[in-house]
């Protein structure tokens, strides 16, 4: 009988371990049955826009966060894939900070191509996973949302992919019952133009409160006043931007921050992070991890160190993302096909002792990038991956922290060449501060 595995979720997590096992099948190897189960009705995890908020049509947890106009935050040369280039993709280079749609277009290319989404059950979420001792395999309870029919399968292996920038932590402060604007987590945002005219405040100094503030500026925001906990980002913002102390309570017009000050605001926007949450999983299968790049209790970053049938992909917090998760998905496809030794639970465990002190040595964001770098190329050594220029990725992230240092509402307009193909990538045509508009044709006119 072939193994079977089930994949939970297809985002670029559960995307590239799909990818993962039609890249070893297309070599001639043997691999086994893989299902993927995912609560959307289409691939691409978070860069799947919707409009809805709150629940589903289903009356599922909304799972997308992404919002109209994101463009990305971070340059692509340090995510491309090294087995499909943008310049593959799109038959041309293309600008280092593409929009969301053209990041889409770019991801669905591959699996296209791959042809694995027959692969996938779409609107279908995972109730439950129960391990059994007895047999050694998973029970899968999956619910056909669209049928509205629960069912349970076998599966002796079980790898996570559903992400952790969906199930946003939102605190409460005294004063939201009664304010008489907008309170809403980052998870729900989906257009700056709501924002328009508005004295907006943001709770956080997370990537999503500096590039929410940001949009919110492009498209008119009147002002945006930024609460921290710790520290400001610090940033050369514009005139109408302001850094205060963490936020203390607020009244029906006005905020109160912890240095005395206050001010107007229409509306609060809480970018307040998120939780690592698996509803579907019980306590002995479950991680509970800090956002880190070593995350708790996965060896290797990925094998769950107390039953390594079980595998996780992408919970790590991230510089790297779509190749990161590329040298993961390789990397669990060679263990359950037993090309790769997993250790016994004690050297699991230690595994993960020694990653979190490595993480903890590091003393700022160069170390931290190189970190996870070293990271990629640990697991890229020990499979069959397209090896890449890490180290060049890497050197972009620099570059890009630079220019952000530099000036934060202009960084988007540089550009980096490709690790994977070498080509520089071209400027874009129009300055992200006046690209009002985020569709893929529009981008693509270079």
């Amino acid at each position: 009988m072939k193994k079977r595995v089930a994949v939970i979720g297809a985002g670029p997590s559960g995307l590239a371990q799909l990818r993962a096992f039609q890249s070893a099948a297309a070599k001639g190897a043997e691999i086994p049955e893989v299902v993927c189960f995912e609560k959307q009705e289409n691939w691409g995890g978070l860069w799947n826009y919707t409009w809805r908020t709150g629940l589903d049509e289903f009356g599922e947890p909304v799972h997308g966060s992404m919002y109209r106009y994101l463009w990305s935050n971070g340059p692509k040369e340090g995510l491309e894939f090294a087995d499909y280039s943008f310049e593959e993709h799109f038959g041309k280079q293309i600008g280092s900070y593409p929009p969301r749609a053209v990041l889409f277009d770019y991801i669905e290319g591959r699996v296209k191509k791959a042809g694995v989404r027959d692969w996938i059950r779409f609107c279908t979420t995972v109730r439950f996973v129960r391990y059994n001792e007895q047999t050694g395999q998973f029970t899968v309870t999956a619910h056909d949302l669209k049928a509205d029919r629960m069912y349970d399968e076998v599966f002796d292996h079980v790898i996570v992919a559903s992400g952790h920038f969906s199930t946003p932590n939102v605190p409460e402060f005294p004063g939201f019952a009664t304010f008489g604007g907008r309170v809403l987590h980052a998870h729900d945002f989906r257009d700056a133009m709501e924002f328009k005219g508005k004295d907006i405040l943001i709770v956080g100094t997370s990537y999503s409160a500096e590039d929410i503030g940001s949009q919110c500026w492009k498209y008119g925001a009147k002002s945006i006043t930024v609460a921290h906990r710790t520290a400001p980002m610090g940033y050369d913002w514009p005139s109408n931007w302001q850094e205060v102390p963490i936020l203390e309570r607020v009244d029906e017009t006005t905020a109160y921050f912890k240095d005395g000050t206050q001010a107007k605001v229409d509306a609060i926007i809480l970018c307040t992070g998120y939780k690592h949450h698996f509803p579907f999983l019980p306590d002995d299968l479950r991680l509970k991890t800090r956002n880190r790049l070593a995350a708790a209790d996965l060896y290797k970053g990925v094998v769950w160190v107390k039953n390594p049938k079980l595998f996780y992909i992408g919970m790590q917090d991230q510089w790297f993302t779509f190749n990161m998760f590329d040298a993961q998905g390789w990397w669990v496809r060679d263990a359950i096909m037993g090309r790769i030794t997993i250790p016994d639970e004690a050297a699991r465990a230690k595994d993960v002792v020694d990653r979190v002190a490595a993480e903890d040595a590091g003393k700022d964001a160069h170390d931290a990038i190189h970190y996870q770098g070293d990271y990629v190329k640990e697991l890229i050594a020990e499979t069959d991956y397209p090896p890449f220029d890490v180290d060049g990725a890497c050197e972009a992230f620099f570059a890009w922290k630079e220019h952000k240092a530099k000036d934060i509402m202009t960084f988007r307009d540089n550009a980096y060449a490709s690790v994977m193909t070498g080509t520089m990538a071209p400027l874009h045509h129009t300055p992200w501060k006046d690209a009002l508009e985020d569709s893929m044709d529009s981008y693509l006119r270079n």
